[in-house]
């Protein structure tokens, strides 16, 4: 399995191939379209991530030294931006997403093309993410 960073790389890779931002937003919805839906019993409201302007549910599971992500939004490029977030983050050690730096944001350019109230989201799923995975690491350290 590739490391988080080989990941960040291939999705810049993929991004600097895109001609501009409107085929970059296309591609993320394109992504989260791909993204499995939750059935209806998991958009629980203690799933349901604070800090979103879309509604955003996110599940996080561990095993096998393993977390798992399972998310899903009411918007579409938030979708997207879900699907390269778990592109990145699943089926990671908790330690490997605690220590990574989320450098892909700046290099995709996202922190510079998405609206605020969609940066915000987005440093709320990041959050999100890595607070699943502390959870783990500190209960596994006991």
């Amino acid at each position: 399995m590739e490391t988080i960073a080989a990941t960040e790389d291939e999705l810049i890779e993929e991004f600097g191939l895109l001609d501009g931002w409107m085929d970059r937003y296309q591609y993320l919805i394109d992504m989260g379209r791909r993204l499995p839906d939750l059935d209806l019993a998991d958009k629980t409201d203690e799933h349901k991530l604070a800090g979103c302007q879309s509604q955003v549910w996110l599940h996080s599971d561990y095993e096998g030294g393993r977390m798992q992500f399972r998310a899903t939004s009411d918007a579409a490029i938030v979708s997207g931006l879900i699907a390269l977030l778990l592109r990145i983050y699943n089926n990671r050690s908790p330690a490997e997403i605690v220590a990574a730096e989320p450098r892909f944001v700046a290099a995709l350019g996202l922190d510079a093309h998405l609206s605020p109230t969609r940066s915000n989201g987005l440093a709320a799923m990041l959050g999100a993410i890595r607070a699943h995975a502390k959870s783990y690491l500190n209960a596994t350290a006991c």
